[in-house]
């Protein structure tokens, strides 16, 4: 992942690397580094905690094929800290493999040797990330509430530990009530426009946010499925 990218402006954002293999990290450090992002390289896990814990980063890369986040989402400063696990490998990912990673808290896989690419895709989701803040911090649909300011979901008081891109897939949902959202305005909303990614990656999503909010997650009542076109959050 070596190929040069033609620099841009000053970034200034922090983004923690990583990497079981030092030349993909140094590879990547360079690649961002040339591109106006401050980024800071580690090939073990001890230093990734560390550093992470020292600043927290605006994002983090870790090497899918031999790392995990749950060490990582347990330090409260960058538990909703945006993850990619990226797979250095020349094979391509399986649907299961990249469905076991969402499953496990990432918020995208990247199995591509492109740069390019994934420098697009970082900095499509640090724009989301800092798009202005809407006014209302507090939502609710039926005895569900969703607190902005304290980034809590809560069914009859009880909190729900959902996953960074579950929360804000439910905002799109409680922000706009009975809106019917097809897979890619959903996608478009959540990651950002002009992101490269696949419809079934949302499907996974919501099979796991209804299966933390929906009281029979089998017949679900509040996100449900309009065949044909995507879904929507019965008001």
């Amino acid at each position: 992942m070596s190929t040069p990218i033609t620099t841009m402006s000053t970034v200034c954002e922090s983004i923690l690397i990583f990497m079981k293999e030092d030349s993909l990290a140094q590879s990547l450090k360079k690649t961002f580094e040339s591109n106006g992002y401050r980024s800071i390289a580690v090939t073990a896990e001890p230093a990734a905690y560390a550093e992470a814990k020292a600043a927290v980063p605006a994002l983090i890369l870790i090497d899918r094929r031999h790392s995990t986040p749950a060490a990582l989402r347990q330090f409260r400063a960058i538990k909703h800290v945006p993850i990619i696990a990226v797979d250095g490998s020349t094979r391509s990912c399986s649907d299961e493999e990249c469905i076991d990673d969402y499953n496990n808290d990432i918020d995208l896989v990247v199995c591509s040797q492109n740069p390019r690419e994934l420098l697009a895709r970082v900095r499509a989701i640090l724009r989301r990330r800092d798009l202005p803040k809407e006014s209302t911090t507090h939502y609710g649909a039926g005895n569900l509430r969703m607190d902005l300011d304290r980034h809590e979901v809560t069914i009859d008081g009880r909190h729900v530990e959902l996953t960074p891109k579950e929360f804000q897939i439910l905002r799109q949902f409680l922000e706009a009530p009975s809106r019917v959202f097809s897979r890619q305005d959903m996608l478009n909303r959540v990651w950002g426009e002009g992101y490269a990614l696949e419809e079934h990656a949302l499907d996974v999503h919501i099979h796991s946010l209804r299966q933390k909010i929906e009281a029979d997650p089998t017949h679900p009542r509040l996100i449900v499925t309009v065949r044909g076109v995507g879904y929507k959050l019965r008001a």
